[in-house]
Protein backbone atom coordinates (compact mmCIF):
# COMPACT_ATOMS: atom_id res chain seq x y z
CA UNK A 1 0.00 0.00 0.00
CA UNK A 2 1.39 3.41 -1.17
CA UNK A 3 2.27 6.21 1.83
CA UNK A 4 -0.14 8.74 2.01
CA UNK A 5 1.36 12.74 2.11
CA UNK A 6 0.12 15.84 2.72
CA UNK A 7 0.87 17.37 -0.63
CA UNK A 8 1.24 20.69 0.63
CA UNK A 9 4.28 20.18 3.30
CA UNK A 10 5.64 17.00 2.56
CA UNK A 11 4.27 14.91 5.72
CA UNK A 12 3.11 11.52 6.58
CA UNK A 13 -0.32 11.28 6.46
CA UNK A 14 -2.12 8.81 9.30
CA UNK A 15 -5.31 7.53 9.30
CA UNK A 16 -7.87 9.53 11.74
CA UNK A 17 -11.66 9.46 12.57
CA UNK A 18 -13.43 9.26 9.32
CA UNK A 19 -9.80 10.59 7.06
CA UNK A 20 -6.23 11.43 7.33
CA UNK A 21 -4.29 13.46 9.68
CA UNK A 22 -0.68 14.68 9.76
CA UNK A 23 1.30 15.36 12.97
CA UNK A 24 0.79 19.22 12.94
CA UNK A 25 -3.20 18.34 13.12
CA UNK A 26 -3.91 18.88 9.58
CA UNK A 27 -6.96 16.79 8.94
CA UNK A 28 -8.46 15.19 5.27
CA UNK A 29 -11.68 13.67 6.11
CA UNK A 30 -13.28 11.10 3.31
CA UNK A 31 -16.28 12.39 1.73
CA UNK A 32 -18.39 9.85 -0.60
CA UNK A 33 -15.73 7.68 -1.14
CA UNK A 34 -12.65 10.10 -1.58
CA UNK A 35 -9.95 12.48 0.12
CA UNK A 36 -10.12 15.78 -1.00
CA UNK A 37 -7.59 17.86 -1.37
CA UNK A 38 -8.42 20.84 -3.25
CA UNK A 39 -11.00 23.56 -3.18
CA UNK A 40 -14.18 23.25 -4.12
CA UNK A 41 -14.21 25.26 -7.27
CA UNK A 42 -11.23 24.84 -10.04
CA UNK A 43 -10.32 25.26 -13.49
CA UNK A 44 -11.43 21.56 -14.12
CA UNK A 45 -15.67 22.39 -13.14
CA UNK A 46 -17.04 22.09 -16.18
CA UNK A 47 -15.67 18.14 -16.04
CA UNK A 48 -17.18 17.77 -12.69
CA UNK A 49 -20.28 19.44 -13.98
CA UNK A 50 -20.56 16.73 -16.99
CA UNK A 51 -19.53 13.54 -15.17
CA UNK A 52 -22.05 13.91 -12.96
CA UNK A 53 -25.16 14.61 -15.31
CA UNK A 54 -23.51 11.71 -17.59
CA UNK A 55 -22.14 9.20 -14.73
CA UNK A 56 -22.76 5.82 -17.10
CA UNK A 57 -22.51 7.18 -20.11
CA UNK A 58 -18.90 6.14 -21.16
CA UNK A 59 -19.22 2.68 -18.49
CA UNK A 60 -18.75 -0.30 -20.64
CA UNK A 61 -20.76 -2.37 -18.65
CA UNK A 62 -23.77 0.34 -18.41
CA UNK A 63 -23.75 0.76 -22.30
CA UNK A 64 -25.40 -2.84 -24.44
CA UNK A 65 -22.80 -4.31 -26.48
CA UNK A 66 -20.10 -1.30 -26.01
CA UNK A 67 -16.72 -2.38 -24.73
CA UNK A 68 -15.02 0.74 -26.38
CA UNK A 69 -13.40 1.91 -22.86
CA UNK A 70 -11.92 -1.79 -22.11
CA UNK A 71 -10.51 -1.76 -26.14
CA UNK A 72 -9.13 1.85 -25.93
CA UNK A 73 -7.54 1.29 -22.00
CA UNK A 74 -5.71 -2.61 -23.74
CA UNK A 75 -4.63 -0.95 -26.80
CA UNK A 76 -3.21 2.05 -25.93
CA UNK A 77 -1.40 0.59 -22.67
CA UNK A 78 -0.30 -2.74 -24.30
CA UNK A 79 -0.68 -4.71 -20.89
CA UNK A 80 -2.34 -7.72 -20.24
CA UNK A 81 -4.32 -8.62 -17.41
CA UNK A 82 -2.03 -10.68 -15.94
CA UNK A 83 1.11 -8.36 -15.74
CA UNK A 84 -0.64 -5.86 -13.38
CA UNK A 85 -1.46 -8.26 -10.64
CA UNK A 86 -0.62 -6.73 -7.47
CA UNK A 87 1.16 -3.58 -8.62
CA UNK A 88 0.18 0.10 -7.45
CA UNK A 89 -0.90 1.82 -10.80
CA UNK A 90 -1.73 5.83 -10.58
CA UNK A 91 -4.20 6.76 -12.57
CA UNK A 92 -4.73 10.72 -13.15
CA UNK A 93 -7.87 12.26 -14.40
CA UNK A 94 -10.26 9.67 -13.84
CA UNK A 95 -13.65 11.47 -14.68
CA UNK A 96 -16.51 9.05 -13.50
CA UNK A 97 -14.33 6.12 -14.13
CA UNK A 98 -14.33 4.88 -17.53
CA UNK A 99 -11.14 3.21 -17.35
CA UNK A 100 -11.09 3.04 -13.70
CA UNK A 101 -13.85 0.36 -14.19
CA UNK A 102 -11.69 -1.90 -17.06
CA UNK A 103 -9.01 -1.73 -14.56
CA UNK A 104 -10.85 -2.89 -11.72
CA UNK A 105 -13.23 -5.26 -13.08
CA UNK A 106 -10.13 -7.18 -15.71
CA UNK A 107 -7.10 -7.11 -13.04
CA UNK A 108 -5.93 -7.70 -9.59
CA UNK A 109 -3.74 -4.57 -9.59
CA UNK A 110 -4.44 -1.91 -6.98
CA UNK A 111 -5.64 1.49 -8.37
CA UNK A 112 -5.01 4.90 -6.90
CA UNK A 113 -6.90 7.47 -8.95
CA UNK A 114 -7.18 11.36 -8.70
CA UNK A 115 -9.24 13.77 -10.61
CA UNK A 116 -8.81 17.65 -9.85
CA UNK A 117 -12.82 17.54 -10.02
CA UNK A 118 -15.90 16.70 -8.28
CA UNK A 119 -16.38 14.03 -10.87
CA UNK A 120 -14.69 11.70 -7.84
CA UNK A 121 -18.01 11.53 -6.79
CA UNK A 122 -19.41 9.69 -9.91
CA UNK A 123 -16.35 7.84 -9.75
CA UNK A 124 -17.37 6.45 -6.98
CA UNK A 125 -20.66 5.70 -7.05
CA UNK A 126 -19.49 4.06 -10.42
CA UNK A 127 -16.71 1.75 -8.80
CA UNK A 128 -17.08 2.39 -4.91
CA UNK A 129 -18.01 -1.53 -4.72
CA UNK A 130 -14.49 -2.54 -5.45
CA UNK A 131 -13.43 -1.81 -1.93
CA UNK A 132 -10.42 0.44 -0.49
CA UNK A 133 -8.05 -2.75 -0.57
CA UNK A 134 -8.10 -2.14 -4.92
CA UNK A 135 -9.10 0.93 -5.03
CA UNK A 136 -8.45 4.47 -3.38
CA UNK A 137 -9.97 7.56 -5.00
CA UNK A 138 -8.56 11.35 -4.38
CA UNK A 139 -9.51 14.74 -5.42
CA UNK A 140 -6.30 16.52 -6.08
CA UNK A 141 -4.25 18.49 -8.71
CA UNK A 142 -1.18 16.75 -11.02
CA UNK A 143 0.87 19.14 -9.15
CA UNK A 144 -0.11 18.63 -6.00
CA UNK A 145 -0.81 14.87 -5.06
CA UNK A 146 -0.93 12.84 -1.74
CA UNK A 147 1.72 10.34 -2.70
CA UNK A 148 5.98 10.66 -1.76
CA UNK A 149 8.08 10.43 -5.19
CA UNK A 150 9.02 7.09 -6.54
CA UNK A 151 5.78 5.57 -5.44
CA UNK A 152 4.09 3.62 -8.40
CA UNK A 153 4.45 0.50 -11.12
CA UNK A 154 2.76 2.03 -13.77
CA UNK A 155 0.94 5.64 -14.07
CA UNK A 156 -1.49 7.01 -16.80
CA UNK A 157 -2.98 9.22 -17.97
CA UNK A 158 -5.82 9.56 -20.38
CA UNK A 159 -8.19 12.69 -22.26
CA UNK A 160 -6.78 14.82 -19.72
CA UNK A 161 -3.01 16.32 -20.63
CA UNK A 162 -4.30 18.98 -22.82
CA UNK A 163 -6.71 20.25 -20.34
CA UNK A 164 -4.15 21.53 -17.60
CA UNK A 165 -2.78 24.62 -17.70
CA UNK A 166 1.12 23.19 -18.11
CA UNK A 167 1.43 20.48 -20.46
CA UNK A 168 5.30 19.61 -19.70
CA UNK A 169 4.47 20.54 -15.98
CA UNK A 170 1.75 18.00 -15.90
CA UNK A 171 3.99 15.10 -17.22
CA UNK A 172 6.95 16.24 -15.07
CA UNK A 173 4.59 15.69 -12.01
CA UNK A 174 3.72 12.14 -13.27
CA UNK A 175 6.97 10.99 -13.72
CA UNK A 176 7.99 12.22 -10.89
CA UNK A 177 5.72 9.35 -9.19
CA UNK A 178 6.52 6.49 -10.64
CA UNK A 179 9.52 4.14 -9.51
CA UNK A 180 13.00 3.95 -11.18
CA UNK A 181 12.20 1.22 -13.89
CA UNK A 182 7.85 1.75 -13.82
CA UNK A 183 5.92 2.69 -16.46
CA UNK A 184 4.58 5.82 -17.78
CA UNK A 185 2.04 6.31 -20.00
CA UNK A 186 -0.13 9.18 -21.55
CA UNK A 187 -2.94 9.58 -24.35
CA UNK A 188 -3.99 13.27 -25.52
CA UNK A 189 -5.39 15.58 -28.42
CA UNK A 190 -2.41 15.55 -31.38
CA UNK A 191 -1.79 18.50 -33.42
CA UNK A 192 -1.99 16.61 -36.73
CA UNK A 193 -0.87 20.27 -38.79
CA UNK A 194 -1.41 23.60 -39.51
CA UNK A 195 -5.59 23.14 -40.05
CA UNK A 196 -5.83 21.30 -36.44
CA UNK A 197 -7.27 24.60 -35.06
CA UNK A 198 -8.94 25.70 -38.15
CA UNK A 199 -11.92 23.47 -36.48
CA UNK A 200 -15.11 24.86 -35.33
CA UNK A 201 -14.22 24.03 -32.09
CA UNK A 202 -11.28 26.51 -31.83
CA UNK A 203 -13.72 29.40 -32.83
CA UNK A 204 -16.49 28.34 -30.57
CA UNK A 205 -14.76 28.21 -27.35
CA UNK A 206 -13.57 31.58 -27.33
CA UNK A 207 -17.19 32.34 -26.03
CA UNK A 208 -18.43 28.52 -25.29
CA UNK A 209 -16.15 28.12 -22.10
CA UNK A 210 -17.40 31.11 -20.59
CA UNK A 211 -20.73 30.55 -20.47
CA UNK A 212 -22.34 29.06 -17.69
CA UNK A 213 -22.32 25.23 -17.30
CA UNK A 214 -26.32 24.71 -17.73
CA UNK A 215 -26.74 26.91 -20.48
CA UNK A 216 -24.09 25.84 -22.65
CA UNK A 217 -25.62 22.14 -21.97
CA UNK A 218 -28.87 23.49 -23.18
CA UNK A 219 -28.07 25.01 -25.63
CA UNK A 220 -26.08 21.75 -26.94
CA UNK A 221 -29.59 19.57 -26.43
CA UNK A 222 -31.86 22.52 -28.11
CA UNK A 223 -29.48 22.07 -31.23
CA UNK A 224 -28.21 18.82 -31.57
CA UNK A 225 -31.29 16.59 -33.59
CA UNK A 226 -30.99 19.04 -36.44
CA UNK A 227 -26.85 19.10 -36.13
CA UNK A 228 -26.24 15.66 -36.30
CA UNK A 229 -28.91 15.57 -39.02
CA UNK A 230 -26.14 17.77 -41.29
CA UNK A 231 -23.44 15.81 -40.18
CA UNK A 232 -24.42 12.63 -41.51
CA UNK A 233 -26.13 14.38 -44.93
CA UNK A 234 -21.94 15.99 -45.91
CA UNK A 235 -21.36 12.62 -44.31
CA UNK A 236 -23.56 10.41 -47.16
CA UNK A 237 -22.54 13.05 -49.80
CA UNK A 238 -18.44 12.38 -49.30
CA UNK A 239 -17.44 15.41 -48.31
CA UNK A 240 -17.90 14.79 -44.32
CA UNK A 241 -14.30 14.54 -43.50
CA UNK A 242 -13.64 18.29 -45.31
CA UNK A 243 -16.97 20.05 -43.90
CA UNK A 244 -17.91 19.11 -40.75
CA UNK A 245 -15.05 20.34 -38.84
CA UNK A 246 -16.87 23.55 -39.41
CA UNK A 247 -19.96 22.05 -37.63
CA UNK A 248 -19.69 23.03 -34.03
CA UNK A 249 -20.83 19.20 -32.85
CA UNK A 250 -18.48 16.94 -31.94
CA UNK A 251 -16.99 14.52 -34.67
CA UNK A 252 -19.16 11.77 -34.89
CA UNK A 253 -18.15 8.77 -37.37
CA UNK A 254 -14.36 9.29 -35.69
CA UNK A 255 -15.73 8.80 -32.15
CA UNK A 256 -18.72 7.15 -31.54
CA UNK A 257 -18.85 3.49 -30.96
CA UNK A 258 -20.61 2.05 -34.31
CA UNK A 259 -23.46 -0.35 -32.04
CA UNK A 260 -25.35 2.87 -29.94
CA UNK A 261 -28.91 2.91 -30.30
CA UNK A 262 -30.84 6.48 -31.56
CA UNK A 263 -30.96 7.45 -28.19
CA UNK A 264 -27.60 6.32 -26.53
CA UNK A 265 -25.70 7.88 -29.72
CA UNK A 266 -27.76 11.18 -29.14
CA UNK A 267 -26.45 11.02 -25.77
CA UNK A 268 -22.93 10.46 -26.28
CA UNK A 269 -22.51 13.15 -28.95
CA UNK A 270 -24.25 16.11 -26.29
CA UNK A 271 -21.57 15.08 -23.88
CA UNK A 272 -18.66 15.12 -26.14
CA UNK A 273 -20.04 18.54 -27.65
CA UNK A 274 -20.06 19.55 -24.06
CA UNK A 275 -16.63 18.33 -23.61
CA UNK A 276 -15.44 19.79 -26.53
CA UNK A 277 -16.78 23.48 -25.93
CA UNK A 278 -16.81 23.84 -22.16
CA UNK A 279 -13.27 23.33 -20.53
CA UNK A 280 -10.87 26.29 -19.48
CA UNK A 281 -7.85 24.67 -21.30
CA UNK A 282 -7.65 22.82 -24.43
CA UNK A 283 -3.77 22.30 -25.25
CA UNK A 284 -3.17 20.19 -28.26
CA UNK A 285 0.57 18.78 -28.53
CA UNK A 286 2.62 17.20 -31.48
CA UNK A 287 3.76 13.89 -30.73
CA UNK A 288 7.21 14.52 -31.38
CA UNK A 289 7.13 17.32 -29.17
CA UNK A 290 5.42 14.91 -26.19
CA UNK A 291 8.20 12.54 -27.03
CA UNK A 292 11.37 14.82 -26.83
CA UNK A 293 9.82 15.93 -23.09
CA UNK A 294 9.84 12.46 -21.94
CA UNK A 295 13.55 11.92 -23.00
CA UNK A 296 14.16 15.10 -21.03
CA UNK A 297 12.99 13.86 -17.77
CA UNK A 298 14.62 11.21 -18.01
CA UNK A 299 12.26 8.37 -19.61
CA UNK A 300 13.41 5.63 -21.93
CA UNK A 301 10.67 5.86 -24.76
CA UNK A 302 9.06 2.29 -25.83
CA UNK A 303 6.53 4.20 -27.96
CA UNK A 304 5.33 7.37 -29.74
CA UNK A 305 2.76 7.20 -32.16
CA UNK A 306 -0.89 6.42 -33.29
CA UNK A 307 -2.57 3.59 -31.88
CA UNK A 308 -5.78 2.12 -33.11
CA UNK A 309 -8.43 0.25 -31.42
CA UNK A 310 -12.16 -0.96 -32.31
CA UNK A 311 -13.58 -2.43 -34.70
CA UNK A 312 -14.06 1.44 -36.04
CA UNK A 313 -10.56 1.29 -36.00
CA UNK A 314 -10.53 4.65 -33.89
CA UNK A 315 -6.86 6.47 -33.28
CA UNK A 316 -5.13 8.07 -30.28
CA UNK A 317 -1.86 9.88 -29.87
CA UNK A 318 0.28 7.73 -27.25
CA UNK A 319 3.41 8.19 -25.60
CA UNK A 320 4.65 5.68 -23.53
CA UNK A 321 8.16 5.01 -21.86
CA UNK A 322 10.33 3.76 -18.93
CA UNK A 323 11.40 5.63 -16.07
CA UNK A 324 15.25 5.07 -15.76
Amino acid sequence: MITLINPFNGCALYRSNRGYADEFGNFFPNVHGHIPFVDDSNYADSFGFQWNKFRKTQIDREQHNCEQSRERFFAQTGWHEQDLSAKDVLELGSGAGRFSQVFLDYTKGNLYSVDYSDAVVANYRNNGHHGEERFRLFRASVYEMPFPDNSFDKVFCFGVLQHTPDFFKSIECLVAKAKPGGEVLVDFYPVRGWWTKIHAKYFFRRFTRRMPYARLLHLIEKNVGWLMSLYFFFDRLGIGRLVNRFLPICDIRGTMPRDLTRKQLREWVILDTFDMFSPEHDHPQRIGTVKKWFEELGMKITFAGYVRYGKENFRSAVVRGIKE
